[in-house]
């Protein structure tokens, strides 16, 4: 859970959350995700993910195995709590300077500053409780 701003170094590196790191574990796993951010998951969770794509069908599951597994990285942070984004996931989040890493509740996402602004200033209150009325939420 909750939203934390950072800023990725001149090495790719940004700091991840104590809390989320708490909550991750010591090793976790992290791919191109929706809308243009990076996915972030913990060990349990990527093989969990990794599980149900791979019990698809291969017709279905050929292009998410490629979208998701090829971009795959495992993270462990540093003593300061900070990882090593690669190139192509930057490169895909659009990640240059000041990121948005947020907790939500499966996975972590990081995104760009200004695209998770943009984000979130398109989504509205209708729309949310629209989706929760059609799940009894």
């Amino acid at each position: 859970m909750g939203s934390y701003q950072h800023n990725i170094d001149a090495k790719g590196r940004v700091i991840m959350p104590a809390k989320l790191r708490e909550e991750l574990g010591e090793v976790f796993y992290a791919t191109k995700g929706t809308d243009e951010s990076v996915a972030v998951f913990s060990k349990e969770g990527w093989e969990e993910f990794g599980q149900k794509i791979c019990q698809l069908p291969s017709a279905q599951s050929k292009d998410l195995k490629r979208f998701f597994f090829s971009a795959a990285v495992e993270l462990i942070p540093d003593k300061q709590g900070r990882v090593q984004l690669t190139p192509l996931l930057r490169a895909y989040a659009h990640l240059d300077k000041d990121v948005m890493i947020i907790g939500t509740g499966s996975r972590v996402e990081i995104w760009d500053l200004d695209r998770w602004d943009q984000y979130n200033n398109e989504i509205s209150e209708s729309q949310v409780l629209e989706v929760m009325s059609m799940y009894d939420i």
